[in-house]
């Protein structure tokens, strides 16, 4: 695959040598021009390098959804840096390890953050912190991004000569267990994504993305920032995600053409009293769903409310930069998150790495040119989870006979109960029917006689009525087997999540 540029630099260079006072960026009253950004990016590359530092180095973002973001992200790249995004709502300890772990030189980060974030320079490598806001009291070195911006432009000699196989962002996993590990994505992974993307909705430089779902998740990064660039498109940044009003108003009034979500946004937006006016005269042509599966009853609300858009649903994980499937436009199927995007290939494969039949259930991997190049400073890790090119998922899945791919369930997550496989999907799906049940999760829990019982943690919609074990048992017993239906059910105000919205499974087992 030959790729239009080498680096991100050369995505805002040749937007701004094309089309230079095009909005690229409207964030709240504030409205960015493709030249205006390529000159915050160069101003803010000279305050790296004559900051110390130099290729390869890495450098974390620890911020809210904002201008400075995109600024740091593409300075860095300019100067041949690594961009280390960390998730902002982690906790001192935490970001100690992914900073060390990472070896970050500097740290650019936001006072909202400032209790977790001001003191690490007494516990990591970073030498400098720079903060997009305002200056806390801390020892150190403290500079505010407003007053980086301003070193004069003569003899600049920042810009490095990046490659396309370089490395370029490291990604840092949540984990299932033990200790987050870093992703390596090249130029190349990433923009195979927006390649991809690009392709299989049809994106014009007219599109517009709304990105209000966190900036340094792999999915917001490549679908939802780093896609419009590469399309010479424009983007609408919301910085918080509450109110929710203020998303369907945005969404209306900056004239959003590409709407990525998280099935909790969609459960919420399919739920909503939506004024008509946004019904009517909404621009939006497609609903792009990532992070986790949406149930089919969400599905089916969807498609009757937005009548003049599409609702796409997708696969992917970090470690495939994200994207690894989507449904196209033209030929939707429900439950199925698509085809592999251009040039990536997906296989269903048993224990010995063997591809199963069509409609058979086994572990899908992934190869092409989106799959990472390793996990940071963990080779073992790499070599159990990529063979000959092919990424092993870790996810349940099938194909059927049109190359539609369908995720059946993590392969952790599989329920083995008196020799038989019970999947927690399967019941999850059923369990959203109901519309008392806002979100919903099975796990597995060890059991002396039957090896493992399936068991359920619901949290209900603010006006269901109220559910008790037995009404749920009942119900789910009306459309699935009884060894399906969890032995136990309970009920907590809100089901621990991710930053974008996935169950977090790991602390509910952690429960038993």
């Amino acid at each position: 695959m030959n790729y239009p540029y080498q680096n991100f630099y050369e995505m805002i260079l040749a937007n701004a040598n094309r089309d230079a006072r095009k909005t690229v960026i409207f964030i709240e009253d504030e409205k960015i021009s493709n030249i205006e950004l390529l000159r915050r990016v160069d101003s803010f590359a000279r305050f790296l390098r004559y900051s110390g530092v130099q290729k390869e180095d890495k450098v974390a973002l620890v911020t809210p959804n904002c201008v400075e973001f995109l600024i740091s992200f593409f300075a860095i790249g300019k100067i041949g840096g690594i961009v280390v995004p960390v998730n902002n709502m982690l906790k001192e300890e935490e970001y100690r390890y992914i900073l060390n772990n990472a070896e970050a030189k500097m740290l650019i980060t936001s006072s909202k953050f400032s209790a977790q974030t001001k003191e690490l320079q007494a516990t990591t490598e970073i030498e400098k912190t720079v903060w997009i806001d305002t200056l806390p009291e801390a020892l150190g070195e403290h500079f505010l991004f407003s007053e980086a911006m301003t070193i004069p432009s003569f003899d600049d000699k920042s810009r490095a000569e990046n490659t396309i196989d370089d490395l370029a962002v490291i990604i840092y996993t949540s984990g299932t267990t033990g200790h987050p590990k870093g992703a390596m994505l090249s130029y190349k992974n990433i923009f195979s994504n927006l390649y991809g993307g690009k392709e299989r909705f049809a994106l014009t430089r007219k599109d517009r993305f709304i990105v209000y779902l966190p900036m340094f998740h792999s999915f917001t990064l490549s679908i939802s920032v780093l896609l419009p660039v590469y399309i010479g498109g424009s983007m609408v940044i919301i910085p918080s995600l509450l109110p929710f009003s203020n998303i369907i108003k945005q969404t209306l009034l900056k004239r959003v053409t590409v709407f990525l979500g998280i099935p909790d946004v969609y459960n919420a937006l399919v739920r909503a009293k939506l004024p008509w006016y946004f019904l009517w005269f909404n621009t939006v042509r497609a609903f792009i769903s990532g992070s986790s599966a949406l149930s089919e009853d969400t599905l089916n609300r969807f498609n009757t409310i937005f009548k003049r858009a599409k609702m796409l649903e997708g696969y992917g994980l970090s470690e495939c930069s994200p994207a690894v499937s989507v449904n196209p436009p033209n030929k939707q199927k429900v439950l199925s998150v698509g085809l592999p995007l251009s040039d990536y290939e997906v296989k269903i494969v048993d224990e010995e790495m063997l591809e199963v039949a069509r409609e058979e259930i086994g572990e899908i991997i992934v190869s092409g040119d989106g799959v990472m190049m390793g996990y940071w400073k963990t080779p073992q890790a790499t070599d159990d989870t990529i063979i000959n090119g092919w990424i092993k998922t870790g996810d349940l899945g099938k194909m059927d006979d049109e190359g539609y791919i369908y995720i059946v369930d993590r392969k952790k997550d599989l329920i083995i109960s008196k020799g038989i496989n019970i999947y927690p999907r399967e019941i999850e799906e059923v369990l959203y029917l109901n519309p008392s049940i806002k979100a919903a999760a099975v796990i597995g829990v060890k059991d002396a006689l039957k090896g493992e019982i399936p068991v359920a943690y619901l949290e209900l919609d603010k006006e269901a009525t109220m559910l008790s074990e037995a009404k749920v048992k009942d119900y789910l017993k009306k459309h699935l087997a009884d060894f399906k239906v969890p032995k136990h059910v309970y009920f907590l105000d809100e089901l621990p999540k991710t930053a974008t919205g996935k169950v977090l499974k790991r602390a509910l087992k952690e429960k038993n």
